[in-house]
């Protein structure tokens, strides 16, 4: 599945408990076709003392949301908007939002 966001991308929550929320891309998981998003579901994890965690305890973790639920944010409309992609005539890969507005280089020229 082609993935339509990046790591470092600004990104909006279309759906469950965050709707409306944007965040930034911590991290992509391809294999599960998932996205972190900074400051969105998150939940507590239970950890055993250790060097890193001296007292262990309940610590917030950011996890997983489905690559489905999130729109990249277009920087002109400040909105959501689905990708499509433009391959120019010099081998240079563009992702555009909807209303031709450019979001970023995928791919840069040979």
């Amino acid at each position: 599945m082609a993935l339509h966001v990046k790591k470092g991308d600004i990104v909006e929550i279309v759906t469950g408990d965050h709707k409306g929320a944007t965040g930034r891309v911590l991290r992509v998981v391809p294999g599960k076709n998932c996205v972190v998003v900074q400051g969105h579901n998150i939940a507590k994890k239970h950890v055993r003392p250790s060097r890193k965690n001296p007292q262990g305890g309940r610590i917030n973790v950011e996890r997983p949301i489905h690559i489905s639920n999130v729109l990249p944010v277009n920087p002109k409309s400040s909105g959501g908007s689905k990708v499509h992609y433009k391959v120019n005539e010099d081998g240079s890969k563009k992702r555009l939002a909807a209303d031709g507005t450019e979001i970023g280089v995928v791919r840069k020229a040979k």
